[in-house]
């Protein structure tokens, strides 16, 4: 096996090497816990960057030498499969530089830390799974097991109602794979049980556009049926309206790392299992349902941004603007242009760092001051004049308020351009709608800094001390990549371009 193609592997396993590691070390021994895990993630985001570099931005397939394929459970036909292209390389490094910087935000974890940090890494070790795996079935393991760190996670260091908030997500995300999972088996069963019947890439191009299938006496359309059974699947990790609901209870009663790793990551693989399986292999009941992505999309921007305004906890708040820039996402996925799914990409992306950078500030605060009202339910103030108080803090929080809401120079500005650049052809009356998503994202943010950080010090907030040297040095990272990538996105586009135009291609023949 080549060294490119081991790339793949010790990207993959590294972090389950590092829960070893842990396994490996007393419990009471705390801080080698933190630094294992932080040399652990540091090595793997390393990894990352070499590939990186390594990548050939011509290719617009999966690229040969660092492709992996050893038989698994061979009566099956299931494969060890893994591979990297331009769709899934921004979103490796994006999971290796955010569980690297988490490891940092966690480092005032005191709850049962070896068991934490062993369940972080775990954690990122699915979730590269879920981004290298070219075998459905293997996709389908990677995407499961990922449920059982992050049920933890949140169910034993999350808030006071982290069991129902577990609890929730488990059952909603569950739900969306047992869906997947019949529509892995319909695949399978459909292209006759073949070498390839789980191969992603050998399914894709339109394969089952003919078939038919009875079910109760009725005939469906094979493709259309099952593309809404893995759309659903999909669907609810971005979320998309109306599969949203876990999503502010899972925000908010998670632990600050949980919730970056959710918002910069989880997500996305919601986003990116559509453009890995669904559309690939259904393309022609992409085309059918793509009206109804721009409106599920349209919806989740506006609702989600009226949902984030009327918010009173500032996690909450952030939480339900994911939503709606999760909805720039699908809106750009819909155009089927390349122009919007390279900004469709390229947000997701962009949505990972910013979102992230304002979960982290929202945990640093909530070590100092216990609680995240903006608005208490008594009606008082629950933080005021922050920006006399902490000025470090504020300015870095002023960084990412305005990356997430779009502000030209920043990094989600180009995306959402981009965006909107590929959709206004197809769907002009959804993109002028859509920019009313656009101005709430600035009043809902706009508000919540003038509440919190203008106006008197109240009583409470005299005490908070500003950022420390680790926080900022977490921070750093972050604020570099939204400036830089507002400024220069090419690093980042550059990588998905071919990738997303063979996309494209194969989706404009049907």
């Amino acid at each position: 096996m080549q060294a490119s193609s081991n790339l793949l592997n010790w990207i993959l396993w590294m972090p389950f090497i590092g829960v070893l590691g842990i396994l490996f070390i007393p419990k009471a021994k705390e801080t080698a816990i933190r630094v294992w895990s932080l040399i652990n993630t540091t090595v793997t985001f390393a990894l990352t960057l070499v590939l990186y570099a390594k990548f050939d931005t011509t290719v617009p397939g999966m690229q040969v030498p660092f492709n992996i394929s050893v038989p698994w459970i061979k009566s099956f036909n299931i494969f060890y499969k893994l591979g990297v292209d331009g769709i899934s390389l921004p979103m490796i490094v994006l999971t290796g530089l955010l569980f690297l910087i988490c490891v940092l935000s966690s480092w005032t974890v005191k709850k049962q830390v070896k068991a934490y940090f062993a369940l972080f890494l775990f954690l990122q070790s699915t979730v590269f799974g879920v981004f290298f795996a070219m075998d459905f079935f293997l996709f389908y393991v990677y995407w499961e097991v990922m449920l059982i760190p992050m049920f933890f996670l949140i169910g034993i260091w999350g808030g006071e109602n982290r069991e129902y908030a577990a609890v929730k997500f488990f059952l909603y995300t569950f739900l969306g794979s047992i869906l997947m999972l019949v529509g892995m088996v319909a695949l399978y069963y459909a292209s006759g049980k073949g070498i390839d019947s789980f191969d992603i890439l050998a399914l894709q191009g339109g394969k089952f556009s003919d078939l038919t299938l009875t079910i109760f006496g009725a005939t469906f359309s094979f493709a259309k049926l099952f593309f809404v059974f893995l759309f659903i699947g999909f669907a609810i990790k971005v979320p998309v309206f109306p599969f949203h609901t876990w999503l502010p209870h899972a925000h908010v009663q998670a632990p600050t790392a949980i919730s970056v790793i959710l918002a910069g990551v989880l997500l996305k693989m919601g986003t990116y299992g559509f453009l890995r399986i669904a559309f690939p292999i259904f393309p022609e009941a992409t085309i059918y349902f793509s009206d109804a992505i721009a409106w599920l999309g349209l919806i989740n921007v506006i609702y989600g941004a009226f949902c984030a305004m009327a918010q009173t906890d500032v996690k909450k708040l952030v939480a339900y603007s994911s939503v709606s820039h999760m909805g720039f996402v699908m809106l750009g996925l819909a155009a089927l242009t390349v122009t919007g799914v390279n900004g469709a990409v390229l947000q997701m992306f962009n949505h990972g760092t910013s979102t992230a950078m304002m979960f982290l500030m929202i945990g640093v605060l909530y070590e100092r001051s216990h609680h995240r009202w903006i608005v208490r339910p008594d009606g008082s103030k629950g933080f005021g004049g922050l920006y006399t108080q902490l000025p470090k803090f504020s300015i870095i929080f002023i960084i990412a308020m305005f990356a997430s809401m779009g502000l030209p120079g920043l990094s989600g500005f180009i995306s959402e351009a981009l965006i909107f650049l590929g959709i206004y052809e197809r769907f002009t009356t959804i993109t002028v709608l859509a920019l009313l998503g656009l101005l709430l994202g600035a009043a809902y943010l706009l508000w919540m800094f003038k509440r919190m950080f203008f106006g008197d010090v109240i009583e409470e907030c005299k005490s908070y001390t500003d950022m420390n040297a680790r926080e900022i040095f977490y921070m750093l990272p972050l604020c570099v990549a939204v400036i830089v990538f507002g400024i220069y996105p090419s690093p980042v586009l550059d990588v998905m371009r071919a990738s997303v135009g063979n996309l494209v291609s194969m989706l404009a023949k049907f």
